[in-house]
């Protein structure tokens, strides 16, 4: 088995109690990074991850998820019944040899089993440890259990999301509340390491995913302080770019398009930023003439006449092949991309140039081609390691090997279904 141990983190070890997205999204970063993440499961509870599509062949299975593969990639995997008393005992001396611990249960969850701050920091009194409930361990709401779409709507994105003159609320498609508690986390750690390397002082760290996904409508929040009301909906539309948003394009060819997709479904998005930008993109669409046209020439102009401006846009998109498009207005420096589709995504030259994918043998289903690291150190590379992990995969080494079991205890471990 290949062993890891590049980047900035190479030599710090993470015991993993986290399940779901939120909590291995942050250990995903710090795999990433180079620390060995030993992420702690059990059978008799599988990982909700693992039970979600989509399945490598279409077969279910908690070993060929694409979604558990994707967000554990680079980590190690036992099986371990923290409901017992020796799988407590065992986590506990996997924490003593460890640096850092995370969790993203309910509040009191970990506390029940034995296993909080307080229970922890007496076998390793320098661990840093962060709890990424949804809304904190104190307070009205600390009780609540959490998930990311409950968490979209409570940040407030679901009032600020849709269409000019909506009223009901809308989804954004994402649950925002996960990927982002996972990267405040990640980052919430290195300061703490950071702070253990200068004191020789662990810390506790209480994080609220509510609080940290509420800091990304900093804008809209602050627009409510200075001026009394919320900001509208916009749609696609952006306060300082006229225009702005996606333009349906011509029709493709019947086959031409990736399964899935309709002959309708051919868009560009165009970012016009400035005058210039403005009068370079009426040079590509052939009208000159809109440059000097009082209802465009400027943007406060372009915003006051955004519908009818819209209208003579799409009119030159839907001739337009949207590839096509966008490679006028990006030579004539305006920004400009069609929205891909995922296998477009997966086969883009400058994504797979850049080295966007990893690529690893995974034990059952083979390599596939999973997003890696979107970041690269020269000091200190990083490195997927290898793929994601199947249940139990690293069950000898860190029971035989870290903890220094004997074959017999683990065999009577897993008599007992502690080990499972």
């Amino acid at each position: 088995m290949a062993e890891h141990g590049k980047g900035p983190l190479a030599g710090i070890r993470v015991t993993d109690f986290s399940w779901v997205w939120a909590g291995p999204f942050c250990t995903l970063q710090l795999a990433h990074m180079g620390a060995e993440v030993i992420r702690i499961e059990t059978t008799k509870r599988i990982c909700v991850t693992r039970l979600l599509p989509p399945w490598a062949e279409g077969r279910p299975d908690p070993n060929t998820s694409g979604y558990f593969n994707q967000y554990n990639q680079g980590k190690r995997a036992i099986t371990l019944d923290l409901h017992t008393p020796e799988g407590q005992a065992i986590a506990k001396r996997l924490v003593s040899i460890s640096d850092v611990v995370v969790e993203n249960f309910a509040p009191g969850v970990l506390q029940r089993l034995g296993l909080g701050y307080e229970e922890l920091r007496k076998v390793k009194p320098d661990i840093v440890m962060i709890s990424m409930s949804g809304y904190g361990q104190t307070g009205p709401l600390h009780h609540y259990v959490a998930y990311g779409p409950a968490q979209v709507p409570m940040a407030g994105f679901s009032t600020l999301t849709g269409y000019r003159h909506w009223e009901q609320p809308m989804h954004v498609g994402l649950s925002y509340g996960d990927p982002n508690a996972g990267h405040h986390a990640a980052f919430a750690i290195l300061v703490a390491l950071w702070h253990r390397q200068r004191t020789g002082q662990g810390q506790y760290i209480d994080m609220s995913q509510w609080e940290s996904t509420i800091v990304l409508l900093g804008d809209a929040i602050l627009h409510q302080q200075m001026m009394g009301y919320q900001p509208p909906r916009q749609g696609n539309r952006d306060p300082r770019m006229a225009p702005h948003g996606f333009f349906r394009c011509r029709p493709a060819e019947p086959g031409s398009l990736p399964e899935g997709l309709l002959l309708e479904d051919r868009w560009v998005s165009i970012a016009c930023a400035s005058d210039e930008e403005w009068r370079a993109m009426c040079r590509v669409m052939e009208r000159p003439e809109l440059a000097e046209d009082p209802r465009f020439a400027t943007l406060e102009a372009r915003k006051q006449n955004e519908d009818e401006l819209e209208r003579i846009v799409e009119e030159w998109t839907l001739t337009q092949d949207p590839f096509e498009a966008a490679r006028k207005l990006q030579a004539a420096g305006v920004a400009a991309f069609p929205p891909l589709s995922n296998k477009e995504l997966a086969e883009d030259p400058g994504l797979n140039a850049w080295g966007a994918f990893a690529e690893k043998e995974h034990p059952i289903v083979g390599v596939r081609k999973h997003i890696g690291i979107p970041w690269k150190l020269p000091a200190t590379p990083c490195e997927v390691w290898r793929a994601a992990p199947v249940l139990g995969q690293d069950n000898d080494y860190v029971f035989r090997q870290l903890l220094g079991l004997s074959e017999e205890e683990v065999s009577a471990l897993k008599e007992k279904g502690v080990i499972a």
